[in-house]
């Protein structure tokens, strides 16, 4: 049976994405490619990442594969639907049955499929996806409706979701994810060239046990399932064993949320002394000076901790359960141990004020964190921020045009609004760093504080107009 794997990414097409240049292995397909090999369905994967739609059409027709399994997320679904319409539309692959699996596939399963797909996988994607190949290749025993975990038309093109799978409980029964399966070194060269060091990503944990309002969890649920210390070690002694990578990238929502977990690990990597550069995300809550030791010893050279706001009370409407205070305390503690400390803002939360925004940039300037990101709020679907807002949606986009991505609703200020606002903080915080080297930054920091007056004018201005 001829079986391709792919995502649909294509970097070329993504100018921001090309400006950040960050990109990772499409590690969720790499693990179905290892899956299926073990259990004897030998598939190929093409990586979109590096190539294109063009080339991808071409390997289709190439291969004819008897099925395709797209690994489909916000910023691919799009380019799914390209390609499913290109499959529907080409007599040499009317055979080729679409399976699609990822986070945004759970709560638009019906559009995929009347777009065309023939198969919705919910959950994690292992133990369906082989099912379905042999219920396709007519060696599975039962019936297409005792796959769990599927979604499909009926004879009468009605939706029938099965019963939902039963997440698995033990993740050290996976094999490795099949990373020869891609050219691993595009990646390596293209982070070496735009930041200095190559990275790889690596996943230890599924699910996230925290309820934040505005996260998805379509794929593994809120759950809390970890490889053992000892095969993440061993998977780490392979990778530097293998590829020539400067870093790890831990993909976990948390890594921290298990201190006797990460005190294991820290022990295991460096009994068997293969501690390696990496970073992680995790949580102010999550961290004391104990487990940042445990981070730098274990090689953490950077840790991102989740703040999202400067304001308890937006903090609080998100039901992040966490203290601003303590993310301060955090972020600095880090530093004070030789780790990078990064963070995450969101800006355009319902109601979060100006006042919450200012807040937002005292506390940037407060924690003094090494790096942040700043992004505007928006809801994803089955996220309790979306239930939130639906009925505040102010545009009404065709599905099979637009993303979740392009949701705006009404806000406490325009969107325009937000834009200034963002403009306004990195000014802020940028002005404020410069400030600890006042000669260094004789002529920048008249310039930053200029613009950030400008920002702050707009804002003004943004905020006398109707909210939308």
């Amino acid at each position: 049976m001829r079986i391709l794997l792919t995502h649909g990414y294509f970097l070329e097409e993504d100018a921001k994405e090309q400006a950040i240049m960050r990109p990772y292995v499409p590690l969720g397909i790499l693990y179905i490619s290892a899956y299926l090999e073990q259990h004897g369905y030998d598939n190929e994967v093409f990586d979109s990442t590096f190539s294109s739609f063009d080339k991808l059409c071409a390997r289709l027709l190439q291969q004819s594969p008897q099925v395709i399994g797209i690994y489909t997320n916000l910023m691919t679904k799009l380019n799914v639907l390209r390609i499913i319409q290109f499959i529907k539309g080409t007599t040499e692959l009317q055979h080729t049955k679409i399976i699609l699996g990822g986070p945004e596939v759970r709560n638009h399963a019906l559009k995929f499929l009347e777009h065309g797909a023939d198969f919705i996988v919910s959950g994690e994607g292992e133990q369906t996806m082989l099912e379905l190949v042999q219920f396709i290749a007519g060696t599975y025993t039962g019936t297409v409706s005792d796959i769990e975990g599927v979604s499909f038309l009926d004879t009468t093109n009605t939706l029938q979701q099965n019963k939902e799978r039963t997440k698995l409980k033990n993740l050290d029964v996976l094999p490795l994810p099949n990373r020869h399966k891609v050219n691993l070194s595009r990646y390596f060269d293209a982070w070496k060239h735009r930041h200095g060091t190559s990275t790889i990503s690596v996943s230890t944990m599924r699910g996230c046990p925290y309820s934040c309002k505005w996260c998805s969890r379509a794929v593994y649920g809120q759950s809390y399932r970890r490889r053992t210390p000892v095969k993440v070690v061993d998977e780490i002694a392979h990778i530097k064993a293998n590829y020539p990578v400067d870093s790890l990238w831990f993909v976990d929502d948390v890594f921290t949320v298990s201190h006797i977990w990460l005190e294991q690990f820290t022990r295991e990597i460096n009994r068997r002394n293969l501690v390696m550069p990496y970073e992680c995300i995790t949580r102010a809550d999550r961290l004391n000076e104990e487990v940042i030791i445990n981070l730098k010893k274990s090689g953490c050279f950077r840790v991102w901790i989740g703040a999202e706001s400067g304001s308890q009370k937006v903090i609080d409407l998100m039901d992040r359960r966490v203290e601003v205070e303590q993310v301060q305390q955090m972020i600095q503690l880090a530093r004070k141990h030789g780790l990078q400390a990064g963070t995450f803002i969101m800006v355009g939360y319902p109601g979060e004020t100006q006042e919450d925004i200012y807040a937002t940039v005292q506390h940037l300037k407060n924690a003094d964190p090494d790096l942040f990101t700043i992004t505007v709020a928006y809801p994803i679907k089955g996220t309790p921020l979306y239930t939130e807002v639906e009925d505040r949606f102010v545009t009404n986009l065709p599905w099979e045009t637009s993303t979740d991505r392009d949701i705006d609703f009404t806000r406490t200020y325009n969107r325009k609004y937000y834009d200034y606002a963002i403009q306004m903080i990195n000014l802020e915080v940028h002005f404020h760093k410069a400030l600890k080297k006042p000669v260094a930054n004789l002529f920048r920091l008249p310039l930053l504080k200029l613009r950030s007056t400008l920002a702050k004018g707009h804002m003004w201005m943004e905020a006398r107009k109707p909210a939308n």
